[in-house]
């Protein structure tokens, strides 16, 4: 395991941070697949993405989890845009990294992501052909939750306010104002509007999880690209490569793994039920990681060869 940096292919300016990992007796004079984590929403790759990246790396896969543009460690102004475009674009920038290692074998990557990073991922592969398989772990459609809520309860035109508030963030940057944020989690514990979100602020905000350079909130103009945003946009025809799909029994975001599940192409997809576990256990609840674990590794393994 080491920590490395590397130009982002799409814009050589940022310069990305991450962490590879190795299986044991790696050698490099030898190929190996290789597994792409992206973080959640607000997280960075030494929390939930560095623990899942990790446990395949035990499982014979090089992976790598890194920091999204303008997040964690990785480069880029402005600090904490969550731009969905550019996030999925950060996994097939990841990709484009990986393929100049000798030791990855380009026709065995495969990616995964948790939350939000299971959104962009799902994204990535509709778009990217160089991913061979995908794994999604308490996906969110990061979109489909900023418009229709956490579980699903709002209607999307009613999100027309919030998309307005981005645009004025926008026009408040540009005047050189201070800098509106928005919080990707909850921000105090008494913001939290039931127990699953109550444990996100948990995670975020104290010993449980928390990272220096994971704040938990995003700049408001991100809104105006978020809004609008399907992570699953054309899933329908494009996502054929195979699934699967994890999601806790008792998660109130089960429904944007659902929907994922329902709209990819794939005829090679599957869907486990963590029983038990709401959306925040999956990131780091250890018999329930162990459990999402024990799925993943065997799926790529069989899909990767």
């Amino acid at each position: 395991m080491g920590k490395i940096s590397f130009a982002n292919s799409n814009n050589p300016t940022i310069a990305m941070s991450a962490v590879i990992n190795f299986p044991e007796a790696f050698d490099e004079k030898q190929l190996y697949p290789a597994i792409v984590v992206s973080h959640p929403g607000g997280g960075v790759k030494e929390q939930t993405a560095g623990t899942y990246a990790a446990k395949l790396a035990e499982q014979g896969f090089v992976t790598i989890a890194y920091d999204a543009s303008y997040q964690g460690e990785s480069g880029g102004e402005l600090r904490q845009l969550e731009n969905p475009h550019i996030r999925t674009e950060d996994v097939s920038a990841v990709i484009d990294y990986l393929t100049t290692l000798p030791y990855v074998d380009n026709d065995r990557i495969g990616a995964m992501g948790i939350c939000a990073g299971a959104g962009y991922t799902a994204n990535a592969a509709i778009n990217d052909r160089r991913i061979k398989a995908v794994g999604t772990v308490s996906a969110v459609n990061i979109g489909s939750m900023f418009r229709n809520g956490w579980d699903n309860t709002i209607a999307s035109i009613d999100a027309l306010p919030v998309l307005e508030a981005g645009a004025a963030a926008r026009t408040a940057d540009a005047a050189g104002g201070e800098r509106a944020t928005m919080p990707l989690a909850p921000l105090k514990e008494a913001d939290a509007p039931n127990e699953e979100l109550r444990q996100a602020w948990e995670y975020y905000h104290t010993q449980r999880a928390q990272h220096p350079t994971a704040p938990g909130f995003a700049t408001a103009r991100s809104l105006t690209q978020i809004i609008t945003y399907d992570a699953y946009h054309m899933a329908d025809v494009f996502l054929t490569q195979p699934l699967q799909v994890i999601a806790g029994s008792e998660a109130g975001s089960k429904w944007m793994s659902d929907d994922l599940f329902d709209r990819a192409a794939s005829t090679d997809k599957n869907f486990h039920v963590v029983e038990g576990s709401n959306h925040m256990q999956l990131y780091d609840g250890a018999q329930y990681v162990e459990e999402a674990a024990a799925v993943l590794a065997p799926f790529f393994r069989q899909k990767l060869g």
